[in-house]
């Protein structure tokens, strides 16, 4: 991996700036614990040119053939390719993760993903024209909403900004997108290499802090604020966006529910389970984080599970038999840790529970067993490598266990009964249900939660209509 530091600036009205007032903000390496570069602190001059470039660039965007857009984002996705080792450098300097694994299992789909909006663009859908009342004929027609303010989390910086701007551009908007404070580099650069193909404004970055994100959500420009993030930080972009009316698009935290029956392949869920609850170190709201087992089978299960998990490694970037690497930050190292160190006394950690070395935010795979339905650890979001496990008796209780937490993201069956399957899809109150296995996604399918999980979708041709604005036309024959 390239041990270059690359310069992280904002990129607005397709020029990099640094922040108008020159104020700055160091970014940590989470290997180290210790600053490798600074970032721009962006302010109110800062979001209003932002604004106003991506203001005076939509007209013209929003006037090109789907054709064109199309273009651009296939021209983008192939720039991402051809600048595949120097997006995953800066993207595994800025989280930590390890280089081959990002290569193998987020570069991929996330170069689909800016495909799939490419021919998207060229796709929407409206009801046929007709006439409903005589002499009159109506046809629906879809538009751009506008200019987009996007926030973008520090899980996946750069894959969480494809969600954001492959169907806001594909529909016609433009963007202002800011990356987290703590992950901003590859999404900076990133836009070196969309400045080459979009026009002048149509994409912005703004690098900054809570208070900048406030500053975009608040500004009387865009039309719509999407933002990832927790449940917190969603309830005050939602709260503040209703003063003007903004669309909002939240996709929140989650506690992703695996249930595991009697009849379950024992084996195949143990491993489904282990990957998906310790990728990206747990950091992943859709993560594999609290299990529901029959309790016939509980004991076994957590045996089996308990020595996976210690079979997993956390370590460096370039380590390539590592699966994980650090947490992002010391205040959430401290999150995590806090977790566990609170835990009740009838449960138990079963293996992990501990940092991991005295350098970085490493923290270990941790399973922690006989889990109560009430305990903070099975109510709130861990967003680590920490799964819990609990037992039930039937399917009733099952559904009850599962449903009960405010978060409706993810969750998964594991049973060969199809019939079963079937009624634990209908009852589970989440927005995607995995049946024998959890975590993948793809582009042609929706992501998107219920409840205090958010609402609105992610991917999809769903996704892009949230996007666009529905008009009717009539006019007289």
């Amino acid at each position: 991996m390239s041990t270059e530091t690359r310069r992280v600036r904002n990129h607005i009205d397709g020029e990099f700036r640094e922040a108008a007032d020159g104020r700055t903000s160091e970014v940590i390496d989470p290997t180290t614990g210790t600053p490798y570069t600074t970032a721009p602190l962006s302010g109110a001059a800062d979001v209003d040119a932002a604004m106003a470039a991506a203001e005076a660039a939509f007209p013209a965007w929003r006037d090109t053939t789907p054709a064109t857009r199309q273009l651009a984002l296939l021209r983008i996705a192939d720039a991402f390719e051809r600048h595949a080792d120097e997006l995953l450098a800066t993207e595994c300097r800025d989280t930590g993760k390890p280089l081959e694994l990002t290569r193998e299992e987020e570069l991929p789909p996330m170069l689909e993903q800016i495909r799939f909006f490419a021919g998207a663009a060229r796709m929407l859908e409206g009801k046929s024209a007709g006439e409903y009342m005589a002499g009159l004929t109506s046809f629906v027609r879809r538009e751009p909403v506008g200019v987009c303010a996007q926030v973008v989390p520090w899980n996946y910086p750069l894959m969480m900004a494809v969600w954001k701007f492959a169907p806001a551009l594909a529909a016609g908007n433009t963007v202002v997108i800011k990356p987290s404070d703590t992950t901003p580099a590859s999404l900076s650069h990133a836009a070196e290499l969309l400045a080459e193909i979009l026009p002048r404004g149509v994409f912005n970055v703004v690098c900054g802090d809570r208070d900048t994100g406030r500053l975009m959500v608040e500004h009387p420009t865009p039309a719509m604020v999407s933002i990832t993030g927790s449940v917190r930080a969603g309830t005050e972009v939602a709260t503040s966006a209703a003063a003007d009316l903004k669309r909002v698009h939240l996709e929140l935290g989650g506690k992703a529910p695996c249930v595991v029956f009697d009849d379950a392949d024992l084996g195949a869920a143990v491993e489904g389970i282990r990957d998906a609850g310790f990728f990206n170190a747990g950091q992943d709201c859709t993560a594999a984080s609290r299990v529901l087992v029959h309790a016939s089978r509980y004991d076994e299960f957590v045996e089996a599970l308990t020595k996976a998990a210690a079979e997993v490694r956390t370590g460096d970037v370039a380590d390539p038999d590592c699966f994980y690497g650090p947490l992002n930050n010391a205040d959430h190292l401290a999150k995590v840790s806090g977790f566990v160190e609170r835990l009740p006394a009838h449960a138990r950690v079963t293996t992990g529970g501990q940092r991991v070395g005295e350098r970085g935010y490493f923290y270990a795979p941790t399973v922690v067993a006989d889990c109560a339905q009430d305990d903070e650890i099975v109510q709130r979001e861990v967003f680590g490598p920490v799964i819990s496990v609990q037992r039930f008796t039937d399917e009733e209780e099952a559904v009850a266990f599962a449903n009960g937490v405010e978060y409706g993201l993810a969750s998964s069956v594991w049973t060969k009964d199809h019939a079963r399957a079937m009624r634990m899809s209908r009852a589970l109150d989440f927005g995607c249900v995995w049946i024998n296995t959890h975590i993948p996604l793809v582009g042609e399918m929706p992501h998107g939660g219920f409840k205090k999980s958010g609402y609105g979708k992610d991917l999809s041709a769903y996704g892009l209509e949230d996007y666009t604005r529905v008009k009717h036309v009539m006019t007289a024959l």
